[in-house]
């Protein structure tokens, strides 16, 4: 299974939902690698074609400057461009505030952000004082219209007899509002003025501002280099933990096995054995023992698919593939372990898992690869390993190198063997059923 992922380079998404933190740590180290070998592989088969002339040499992509260009030549049949040299016969270049009699970059700054402020706050006084002359002419005009209405009325009510003394009267109202319009436009004109150099300021201040936070986040990019430094150092250092994690599984396997954890597997073979012989006993009507007998290899019967398609295909697998194997039965018995679980989701074995201390486990089958899935009760929460079936052993997938010849192997060794160095996760107790009939009488019918 890690081999076709390594070869597509992808993972199905909810077969990564099923991955634990460090399974998908490991998975990404392992990609990784492969990423890198198929990368250096390229690039020697490029230089060895480069050297045998099969492709151009790589063009190498310099450092960007300002340079100037010199002239350009235009000849009868094409172009040609030609860079100005300096006295070292190199191109010349000129970098903006390092030239002789060039200003610091910060004056040119600083100069550039006050003219913007002081043309900015110009043109928005501009647009403010045509709002106000045309708020102060439409004011007085109408109020003079109004004033020319008033007069014309009373003069039509009132007889007036000295029709000079009405213009008279007319002109001073036309003076006396004619000067209060002026004073007005004076009060608007001081106005705006003022709202001028204030707007000035505060844009002079919001451009200085723009200015410090560009510079504050150069120096944030300088500390995110030397995170991603550290990160690298750190990532460095966890793989060398998880190489040292690794050598300590296999001494603990090597451990197991003078223990005599996987005798069992011998005993089984053995009782088989004895089985074919008091068959082929029978069989020949011998009275003893006779030559032994070559056992029948079995003839498969179906293709399994690349991975589990549904539930009907995976109950054929378990039935062709796994009961051959005794997956599921107690070590020597015909009794089915209490550990074992048939074809359950996640969220029912975390309700099963729900209730029981540190250490509860059970064991399910898997909709996701050809295998099982160990689901593992923590103190608080919980966890989930694959367990890969699909060759001629079992072994949790990019977590424990270790191969196993049964499942029950697999689980008699981790009772006293942990899972996983930062974990620690030994099985101690195991979840039975709680429903009748139990959720693995599909498998077993």
């Amino acid at each position: 299974m890690l081999q076709q992922i390594l070869h597509d380079m992808y993972i199905d998404p909810e077969l990564l939902a099923e991955l634990s933190d460090v399974q998908k740590h490991i998975l990404f180290y392992k990609m990784r690698e492969e990423q890198l070998r198929r990368w250096h592989e390229r690039e020697a088969w490029e230089t060895l074609a480069q050297g045998d002339g099969l492709r151009p040499p790589k063009v190498k992509r310099g450092s960007t400057v300002m340079t100037l260009l010199s002239c350009l030549m235009l000849a009868a049949s094409d172009k040609h461009i030609q860079w100005l040299l300096g006295a070292d016969g190199e191109v010349w270049v000129w970098v903006m505030g390092e030239g002789p009699g060039d200003k610091p970059y910060e004056e040119i700054s600083e100069e550039l952000i006050a003219e913007r402020a002081r043309l900015q706050a110009q043109r928005e006084a501009e647009e403010l004082w045509k709002q106000k002359e045309a708020e102060i002419t439409k004011k007085f005009r109408d109020a003079l219209a109004n004033e020319k209405a008033r007069i014309l009325a009373e003069k039509w009510k009132v007889e007036m007899e000295d029709r000079k003394a009405a213009k008279v009267l007319e002109e001073r109202i036309h003076e006396e509002f004619k000067k209060k319009e002026e004073e007005e436009r004076k009060r608007g004109q001081e106005q705006i003025r003022l709202q001028e150099e204030q707007r000035e300021k505060e844009l002079y201040w919001s451009l200085k501002q723009a200015q410090l936070r560009c510079q504050a986040s150069e120096k944030e990019e300088l500390e995110w280099e030397e995170q991603l430094r550290k990160s690298k150092a750190a990532d460095e250092e966890r793989s060398r933990r998880a190489q040292c994690a690794r050598d300590e599984y296999r001494r603990h396997s090597l451990r197991a096995i003078q223990k005599g954890t996987v005798a069992g597997l011998s005993s089984m073979f053995q009782e088989l054995g004895q089985n074919h012989e008091q068959e082929s006993r029978l069989y020949h009507h011998l009275p003893g023992p006779g030559p032994p007998t070559p056992l029948a290899v079995p003839v498969k019967t179906w293709e399994r698919p690349l991975r589990p398609l549904s539930r009907e295909v995976i109950v054929r697998w378990f039935k062709e593939e796994q009961l051959p194997r005794r997956a599921g039965f107690e070590r020597n018995t015909k009794s089915i372990a209490p550990w074992f679980h048939g074809i359950i989701s996640r969220e029912n074995a975390e309700d099963l898992l729900e209730n029981m201390t540190e250490g509860a486990f059970l064991i399910r089958v898997s909709e996701k690869i050809w295998g099982y899935t160990l689901s593992y009760r923590l103190q608080k929460g919980f966890k989930h390993f694959l367990v890969d079936a699909s060759g001629d052993f079992y072994s949790f997938l990019g977590v424990d190198p270790n191969r196993h010849a049964t499942l029950t192997d697999l689980i008699d060794f981790h009772k006293e063997e942990i899972i996983t160095v930062s974990g620690g996760e030994l099985l101690q107790e195991p979840c039975g059923q709680r429903d009748s009939p139990p959720d693995y009488h599909l498998l077993f019918e």
